[in-house]
This record gives structure tokens, C-alpha cells and sequence, in this order.
């Protein structure tokens, strides 16, 4: 199957008068990976600060979130260590606004 990358600009775009996508093996100019990955953080924290949709981990999560396990690491970092369990948490409340900003920092940032 012959796939091209969906991370580099396409010729098309620039033949259409539209500006190419950000391409992160480039560089990351133009990609606020750190605001995305704040605004990922505070979708997964609307549903993990419910005490109904919280667990063992969610709880482990805000603790090494808040630096309570050592030095409090960067949103992105947070992101990027546990993308699996931040999908299917989206997906499980079918919160299909955080999954595709989660895409988003998932293709640009990680």
C-alpha cells in the first residue's frame, strides 16, 4: 500500500493556494505543541476530576501530574507517556472534540 506521509505539505496545497501543514520533521515552528497539549490536559482533567469516572490510575495521574511523584512534568511529556489511556478515556465519554485535539498533538507533537 503506497501511503504518503500526512505530516509533510502537500503539493496540492500549495497549487491551491493554501498554506502546507506544519511538518514536524522540519521543524516545530508554527506548532504550539505546549498550548495543545494544556488544552488535552484540561479535557482530560473535566472528566477525571468527577469522582465517577476517576480509578486508581486517573488518581496516580493527577498526583504525578502535580509534581507529587517527583518533578511536575510538562503537559506535553504527560500527553505523549500516556496517549493510549487519554484515548480511550475520550472515547469512552465519547468526547469527540478531545480526540481530535488529542489526534492533533498525537501527529504534530509526539
Amino acid at each position: 500500500m503506497n501511503r504518503s506521509c500526512p505530516l509533510s505539505p502537500r503539493a496540492s496545497d500549495a497549487e491551491q493556494g493554501q498554506s502546507p501543514r506544519p511538518d514536524r520533521y522540519v521543524s516545530f515552528k508554527d506548532i504550539d505543541c505546549d498550548g495543545n497539549a494544556r488544552l488535552v490536559m484540561a479535557f482530560v482533567r473535566r472528566h477525571i476530576d468527577d469522582p465517577q469516572r476517576s480509578n486508581a490510575f486517573w488518581e496516580y495521574f493527577k498526583k504525578k501530574a502535580s509534581g507529587g511523584s517527583g518533578p511536575r512534568p510538562d503537559d506535553l511529556f504527560l500527553v505523549h507517556s500516556n496517549l493510549n489511556q487519554i484515548r480511550e478515556l475520550f472515547e469512552q465519554y465519547e468526547d469527540e472534540e478531545a480526540l481530535a485535539l488529542l489526534d492533533i498533538v498525537e501527529e504534530e507533537c509526539c
